[in-house]
């Protein structure tokens, strides 16, 4: 697409033109997907060769980048709606404004769709703390887009380079980030974890969930999305990933799976934890994916995957320490809707594990239900670790086509949180994977992997790692986690035959 001419604050996108078909894929790995469809006719489109951060900067503080930085107005956006994208830049600088959709691409992991500039962003002024230490910012909006119609849902990430003013000044760059959504019908539902991005991200200077002088596990901080994404906040303890600056947690623990899915043309669209608000988005679709670090869920979410579980949609998570916190979304100053969340209170019902956060960090306002009744396995404390992901029933249909024996071990795909204490109270459930975690290296914790039927021929799989994305690819720029003294080792052949045999069930017409 050629680059527009320059733009004052208010500009509205255009429709780019007719897409590209795409042929077979003749993967055997896609027979559950159909090959003609949105997303391989999207990604056969040409890929970018340049949309990582090259010149990435973090102040004294290892948070924030100053220099040029930014957060947008929603989480997700439907085509024809408008987002606002915040920009401040110190000293004042003109920036290029570069928009990506990340996907496959032939394997280059993004498309651009749009660039704009040269841009003004002034210096914006960073918000005093508010009550619960909430730090909401309220800056003007330095562009307005419009989501053109030929726009795929997906993760959408824009890239700020600041414009030199000399031939002595360097260039700096960071990332914006917002989630396309669409309502038409789908197989496959990917959340994405925002909520759990916003609620580690420490902007400006260590404020989050986690940072409150009265304790990092209790309802006393506020945190708003109404704010730059800085650093991954876990940069000395599980990736150090300069690419998260501005992107949130997307690219290191859910981007692998995203990547694999449009490699082999799965039929999938993109939503944000706010949008689960009710099932309706869920409703049309086969599958459901919780992926990655998805912690934070408004009892809303819980009761809507709920109902999808209960009308016939497959959930699949894939993912480690989700439902772990009651996370109620509200409206930010000004009455935008999902704008601030809070921890207040823990999931688990009446389990011990539930009683005895509220002893140690409470009292809470709100306890959720027993999460183990919808995931298959809980949250269990301590609830972090590392260790390798091992087969215990080699015979279930999960592990058809990988080989696998019982005992047999997937190294380091266990990490950094997981789930464990199967709710075997549950009619059918088995527990295909299970095993020892290490905390800090050397105490052993227990989790476990599990499957149950759902009531109308789909099921309910809990894969019990943050970590299942790293086994599926390895993007452009990828940096792999560790913690614990333990770290996975990427692509591996079995985890990818695993979540095609889960895929493959779950869209197939029963």
């Amino acid at each position: 697409m050629s680059t527009p001419p320059p733009l004052n604050r208010r500009h509205f996108l255009t429709a780019t033109g007719a897409a590209v078909m795409a042929g077979p894929l003749g993967s055997a790995s896609v027979q559950a997907a159909p090959s003609p469809g949105l997303i391989p006719q999207e990604n056969a489109l040409p890929g970018s060769l340049n949309w990582q951060l090259t010149r990435v900067r973090v102040d004294g503080k290892n948070f924030r980048s100053p220099w040029i930085e930014g957060y947008c107005s929603r989480q997700s956006v439907l085509a024809g709606q408008t987002l606002d994208i915040m920009v401040s830049a110190k000293p004042a600088r003109k920036f290029q404004l570069e928009i990506f959709r990340l996907g496959y691409y032939g394997g280059r992991g993004a498309r651009k769709v749009h660039e704009l500039g040269p841009l003004q962003a002034s210096t914006q002024a960073t918000p005093q703390p508010g009550a619960k230490n909430l730090h909401e910012c309220r800056w003007q909006p330095t562009v307005t887009l419009t989501i053109p119609t030929d726009w795929r849902s997906g993760v959408y990430i824009g890239r700020m380079t600041t414009v030199p003013e000399s031939a002595d000044e360097a260039y700096w760059q960071s990332y914006v980030t917002f989630i396309v959504r669409d309502e038409r019908p789908a197989d496959i539902l990917f959340q994405c974890s925002d909520n759990t991005w916003q609620a580690y991200n420490r902007w400006p200077s260590d404020f989050s969930l986690y940072t409150h002088p009265q304790g990092g596990q209790g309802p006393w901080a506020d945190v708003s999305f109404d704010r730059p994404y800085g650093r991954e906040s876990q940069y000395n303890g599980v990736v150090n990933d300069p690419l998260t600056v501005g992107s949130g947690e997307f690219l290191p623990f859910e981007f692998p799976l995203a990547y694999w899915l449009e490699q082999h043309g799965y039929d999938v669209t993109y939503c944000s934890n706010s949008d689960m608000v009710t099932p309706d988005r869920g409703l049309r679709c086969k599958a459901f994916l919780s992926v990655g670090h998805d912690e934070y869920w408004d009892l809303r979410q819980y009761r809507s995957v709920e109902a999808m579980r209960d009308a016939g949609v497959s959930l699949l998570f894939l993912s480690g320490n989700s439902v772990c916190w009651v996370t109620p979304m509200r409206p930010s100053s000004d009455g935008v809707p999902h704008r601030i969340i809070s921890r207040d209170g823990p999931y688990g019902a009446e389990q011990d594990y539930a009683r005895n956060r509220e002893a140690n960090h409470g009292p809470f306002p709100a306890r959720g239900p027993d999460e183990g009744l919808l995931m298959g396995a809980r949250n269990v404390r301590p609830v972090n670790g590392g260790g390798d992901w091992i087969c215990e029933k080699p015979d279930h249909w999960i592990f058809e086509g990988t080989g696998m024996k019982k005992g047999e071990a997937i190294p380091g795909l266990i990490g950094w949180e997981y789930h464990g204490q199967p709710a075997t109270e549950i009619p059918g459930l088995e527990v295909v994977g299970g095993g020892t975690a290490w905390v800090g290296g050397t105490t052993p914790q227990q989790w476990t992997a599990t499957i149950y039927p759902g009531p109308r021929g789909n099921f309910v799989f809990n894969a019990s790692t943050i970590f299942w994305a790293q086994g599926l690819s390895t993007p452009p720029g990828h940096v792999l986690p560790w913690s614990h003294w333990s770290r996975p080792h990427g692509p591996d052949e079995r985890v990818q035959r695993m979540t095609r045999n889960l895929l493959t069930r779950a869209l197939t017409p029963r």
